[in-house]
């Protein structure tokens, strides 16, 4: 088994990292084609040394922050949203769950014309990060539901442009920490993503500031992108176009078990994001006897236990380049895993239950995510990368909309107690794939 430059080419590092940090690893045959050095170095011996990398990860970083805020703008004003349209809770559901499938859309073109890997990524990403911005802002002109979730759609298929190369791009800079650049790509769209319940918990601020703070996020995004990224040092080749990528990528065993992990994880995550808000507000109106003050309340508290991802993301890089994947895979899912089963059991309990156990929750749920990322470009050929990267999240954030709208329905079936532990399911199944994975790699 290939385990070396043809399978790994410009991530610097096999995919046994896995299982071991990948500087322990003895020296390897130099990677071919793959944007390394052409001195002959191995990817061991060639540690990140560009005096602009960590420059360029701050930037990126905070362009993926900015734009990514996008995401939930709509969903952190949904309680507005369903007394001005009189709208269920499944029908507000839908306005996030549209914004995933809007991304799955924009990710399966971008991954079937091989969009990726043939535009650079920079300009694709503030193309993206600019028809997000105004189709997000034209959502304050929507007359009603329907019209609202076309503007979320386009604004989920902008963002499969701002996503997937972004997580290429940090890529270009780093070889050796390419576990906590990622991470920290990651990081920073969680805390993003986590902006509008933020400016939402601002008393008085409406769908109107939540909506346009989030559109001239974006705008800043695009810009920080356009005047200040330039691609690092270890650039993926560009490739001709071809309509048989897809389906070579598919064909490789390490990239279906990497995505069958992603897919676990994925199955919990956007589920978790998207429903907490209301299940902690839910909490707190059962723990106090009436709404005073609650909507405030959840919305801080929805913020934290988002944002908090942030610094899990960033944890889980450094601990994969420590001490493998797998193991801060095995972790992570476990412990979000316990958080999916037992939150319910604080429902309507003091807060001083309720928000440690979401903390907990918000932390692991995502420390693990850009590891995931990080295992594809590890197990294809450096000029598939991108097409990788965008058809492992076009692939789970399809998977996405079953749990976003099946939480709901358990919420009144079971109650919101035993709700969220239909999402354990997820964890589960994504250390099981992991470690057939590690065991593939190991053979």
């Amino acid at each position: 088994m290939r385990t070396h430059c043809d399978c790994g080419g410009a991530a610097g590092w096999p995919v046994s990292s896995l299982m071991v940090p990948p500087n322990s690893f003895a020296p390897r045959v130099a990677a071919v084609d793959s944007g390394a050095p052409s001195t002959g170095q191995s990817a061991a011996s060639s540690a990140d040394t560009h005096p602009s990398r960590w420059r360029m990860l701050v930037l990126l970083a905070c362009a993926e922050l900015l734009g990514m805020s996008l995401w939930f703008a709509a969903s952190a004003v949904s309680a507005q949203y369903r007394t001005l349209w009189d709208l269920s809770a499944s029908q507000s559901g839908w306005l996030t769950t549209i914004v995933q499938l809007g991304f799955v859309v924009g990710t399966a073109v971008l991954a079937t014309l091989n969009v990726v890997d043939i535009v650079p990524a920079g300009r694709l990403f503030a193309a993206g990060a600019l028809v997000g911005s105004a189709s997000n802002a034209a959502l304050l002109l929507a007359p009603g539901f329907r019209t609202a979730l076309a503007c979320r759609m386009l604004t989920g298929i902008a963002l499969a442009a701002v996503y997937p190369p972004a997580m290429k791009m940090i890529s270009t800079w780093f070889r050796a920490r390419r576990g906590l650049a990622v991470g920290a790509i990651v990081g920073a769209l969680t805390v993003g993503k986590a902006t509008p319940y933020l400016v939402h918990a601002i008393p008085g601020a409406g769908i109107r500031p939540v909506v346009l703070t989030a559109s001239v996020a974006a705008l800043l995004a695009a810009a920080l992108v356009t005047f200040g990224y330039r691609d690092g040092p270890y650039p993926f080749p560009p490739r001709p176009f071809s309509w048989r990528l897809v389906a070579d990528i598919m064909r490789e065993p390490r990239f279906r078990l990497a995505t069958g992990g992603y897919l676990g994880h994925m199955w919990e995550l956007y589920a978790a994001w998207t429903w907490l808000p209301l299940f902690i507000s839910a909490s707190i109106i059962a723990h106090q006897g009436h709404a005073g003050g609650a909507t405030s309340i959840a919305s801080a508290v929805s913020f934290a236990a988002l944002a908090i991802g942030g610094a899990g993301c960033i944890w889980g890089g450094l601990v994969a380049d420590r001490r493998g994947r797998e193991w801060l895979v095995t972790v992570a899912m476990t412990m979000s895993g316990l958080c999916a089963l037992f939150i319910g059991l604080t429902f309507g309990m003091t807060l001083w239950l309720v928000v440690p156990v979401a903390l907990v929750w918000g932390f692991f749920v995502i420390a693990d995510s850009a590891q995931f990322s990080v295992l594809v470009t590890e197990s294809v050929p450096p000029h598939a990368v991108g097409t990788a990267l965008t058809v492992q999240t076009s692939l789970g954030f399809l998977l996405t909309m079953v749990t976003i709208q099946g939480i709901p329905h358990m919420a009144q079936l079971v109650s919101w107690r035993w709700a969220f532990a239909l999402l354990a399911l997820g964890p589960m199944a994504g250390i099981w794939s992991i470690r057939r994975l590690a065991r593939l790699v190991s053979n």
